[in-house]
């Protein structure tokens, strides 16, 4: 019987270590509102924006439809910030997410949290038409305005 507990608890232990830990990986995405990732080698041209408490510069970028943008993304602030590219509707579930989890790292090619100081790139490509968003989703920073739009025509 004790073999037999053993063993039980020997799989149950394999079986959490199996499950992967949650950040913002995809979180059932198939597919992203704001189009899909890019080709880091073909980028159309380069947008740079810069994230400092509560804005985004510029808070408005116009763009092609097919249009590919590589995002270079600054964190000229003193705290972390998150750059996360969607529909307004999504970022807004994803903040309710957010506040219960405000320590969430991001794994989604459309976002990317940054500390002070440092930064990264997004290589993206507009499929559709529309208006999206990028905020950050850190607790309390979109409330405070920390939004931009990206136009798609």
């Amino acid at each position: 019987m004790k073999q037999l507990t053993g063993i039980g608890v020997a799989l149950i232990a394999l079986s959490v270590a199996a499950v992967p830990s949650r950040g913002h990986e995809k979180h059932g995405h198939e597919s992203y509102s704001a189009g899909e990732p890019g080709d880091p080698s073909k980028p159309s041209r380069t947008v740079e924006v810069e994230m400092k408490e509560m804005e985004f510069t510029p808070f408005r970028i116009e763009v092609k439809r097919g249009e590919q943008i590589r995002f270079v993304i600054r964190n000229a602030g003193t705290e972390d910030h998150e750059f996360l590219l969607a529909t307004t509707e999504e970022n807004l579930k994803h903040a309710e997410v957010m506040k219960k989890h405000p320590h969430m790292e991001h794994a989604d090619p459309n976002g990317v949290r940054l500390a002070p100081k440092k930064s990264a790139e997004i290589v993206w490509k507009f499929t559709k038409a529309g208006t999206f968003e990028y905020s950050c989703l850190i607790p309390d920073h979109r409330d405070y305005g920390m939004t931009g739009r990206v136009i798609v025509k």
